[in-house]
C-alpha cells in the first residue's frame, strides 16, 4: 500500500503498461483503505462499450468491484462528474480508472488527421476539471493512467497524436501527484 495512506488527501498517480497491474494494484490500495478505516470509496470508469468484447469487460469489473462501492461512469467531463458526486455525499477515497481511455473518449470526434493543438485541446480541459475536483476534495485519490511512450511508436498518425497528447497529459497529473508509481508486471516501483 503507498505509503499515503496515512494521509487524507492524496493523489497517487499509478502507471504502467497494458495488463500491468495498475488497476488491480488501485483496487487493492482501495479496498485495503476502506476496511481499515471503514471509508467509502467512489470508482469512477471511464470505459465506453462501443462494442461487445468491451461490454462484457465492463460488466465483469462491475461484478467484481465491492458492492460497497459506488461507481460513477463517467467518459467524459469527469471532474464535473466526480464534483456533483461529492455534491451528494463525501467519500473517503476516489479511484479514477483510467486516463487513458477519458483521452481517448476526449478525442473520439475529432477527425483522424487533426492536429496535436486539436487534440490537445479536446484532452486538457478534462485534465485542468479533474485536479480541480481532486483539490476541492478531501479524500484519498488514486489515478490510474497507461505509460504509452515506452513501446512501438504507433503506424498512425492519429496513433501518434494519441501517444503524445496523453503522455502530456500523464506529465500534468504525475506533477500533482503527491505519490507516483510505475507498474510492472504486477510489481509497483515508486517514481516519487
Amino acid at each position: 500500500m503507498p505509503a499515503g495512506a496515512d494521509s487524507q488527501t492524496r493523489l497517487i498517480f499509478l502507471l504502467g503498461g497494458a495488463r500491468s497491474g495498475k488497476s488491480a494494484y488501485a483496487e487493492t490500495w482501495g479496498r485495503e483503505y476502506t476496511l481499515e478505516r471503514g471509508g467509502s470509496l467512489l470508482f469512477v470508469a471511464t470505459a465506453q462499450p462501443f462494442d461487445a468484447e468491451m461490454q462484457a469487460r465492463i460488466e465483469r469489473h462491475r461484478t467484481e468491484r465491492p458492492s460497497e462501492w459506488h461507481t460513477l461512469e463517467a467518459p467524459l467531463n469527469v471532474g464535473a462528474a466526480i464534483e456533483q458526486a461529492f455534491a451528494a455525499r463525501h467519500y473517503d477515497v476516489v479511484v479514477l480508472d483510467c486516463v487513458t481511455l477519458l483521452a481517448g473518449n476526449a478525442l473520439l470526434p475529432l477527425p483522424d488527421d487533426c492536429s496535436e493543438d486539436e487534440a490537445d485541446a479536446a484532452i486538457q480541459p478534462e485534465i485542468d476539471a479533474l485536479l480541480a475536483a481532486y483539490r476541492a476534495t478531501n479524500a484519498a485519490w488514486l489515478v490510474v493512467s497507461n505509460e504509452v511512450g515506452m513501446g512501438v511508436v504507433p503506424p498512425t498518425p492519429l496513433g501518434r497524436t494519441f501517444r503524445d497528447v496523453l503522455g502530456r497529459a500523464n506529465q500534468r497529473i504525475a506533477l500533482a501527484a503527491d505519490e507516483v508509481y510505475l507498474l510492472v508486471a504486477g510489481i509497483a516501483w515508486k517514481l516519487r
